[in-house]
């Protein structure tokens, strides 16, 4: 991800992120000098520094005239984070208020449409590869309280679910991953499986990997097999595009525990040597 690529995150407008960039390089200036600068329109300017002072990510200096300062980079990013965090939190307790009428207004009508349509315990249900997949295997690393197990070719999807996977490691969840030998991988993507691993040797140590020099049929991960588990997984399919693929998402126990149980059996018996493994 490029650095610029976080105002994006930020939700920044592109005048917000021309004035903090310029802030940066500026240091403290008034919004006309400001606007000058940047060729955001006067009649503009104003607004655009309010937002960013709301957001925590200016500090206005009272004076005749007022003017402005970019808090520190680091500042910037610890102040989003909050925002987002108290937006949650604003968030889960307005659900938690309606919980309650949603429930008693809407759960009876489902279950009088539903009854005799559908099997007492679902199997699996079934989403898109992309998006849709990579939620829900960040929703499985949130939920994760004992155990994570991954099965991946390269694990190239890991920088995108990587703050789920932080947060399951915070909390001291184990996680294991299986990836295949890179012997058995083109140029490309044995770089790409380096890249990641070499990226959770550096920030997980607690993190567990191993190499297989078999095939892995299916892909994908499971958590708390002999609890509440739920698992994601999807058939190794080479010659499918990634947008025509689907993964399938169960919360049936006795799947869950069957996935996992043969987790353990390739786990057992593939290489140990990490280093020695990851060397083609």
């Amino acid at each position: 991800m490029a650095a610029r690529d976080v105002f994006d995150q930020l939700g920044l407008t592109e005048y917000e992120m021309t004035a903090l960039t310029t802030l940066f390089d500026l240091g403290r200036t008034t919004a006309p000098n400001l606007a000058e600068a940047t060729d955001i329109p006067k009649a503009r300017i104003y607004d655009v520094l309010d937002g960013l002072a709301d957001a925590g990510y200016v500090e206005v200096i009272p004076g005749r005239p007022r003017e402005y300062v970019a808090r520190s980079p680091s500042d910037v990013l610890d102040r989003a984070t909050e925002n987002r965090r108290q937006s949650f939190e604003q968030f889960e307790r307005a659900i938690d208020r309606r919980r309650e009428a949603f429930l008693s207004e809407f759960q009876p009508r489902y279950e009088r449409a539903t009854e005799g349509h559908r099997p007492a315990e679902e199997l699996f249900r079934v989403v898109d590869v992309g998006d849709p997949s990579e939620s829900g295997t960040q929703r499985i690393y949130h939920d994760a309280t004992a155990s994570v197990r991954v099965l991946s070719k390269g694990f190239e999807y890991f920088d995108r679910i990587e703050p789920a996977f932080d947060d399951a490691c915070a909390r001291d969840v184990d996680v294991r991953i299986v990836l295949l030998s890179p012997a058995r991988l083109d140029e490309e993507s044995r770089s790409i499986q380096q890249s990641v691993v070499n990226t959770i040797e550096e920030r997980y140590p607690s993190v567990s990997i191993r190499y297989s020099n078999e095939p892995l049929p299916w892909r994908g991960t499971i958590a708390d097999p002999g609890g509440n588990g739920t698992a994601i997984m999807l058939v190794q399919e080479d010659d499918v595009p990634n947008h025509l693929r689907q993964a399938a998402i169960t919360e049936n126990q006795s799947f869950v525990s069957g996935l996992a149980h043969y987790f353990d059996l390739v786990w057992e018996t593939v290489a140990h040597d990490d280093r020695q493994a990851n060397t083609p």
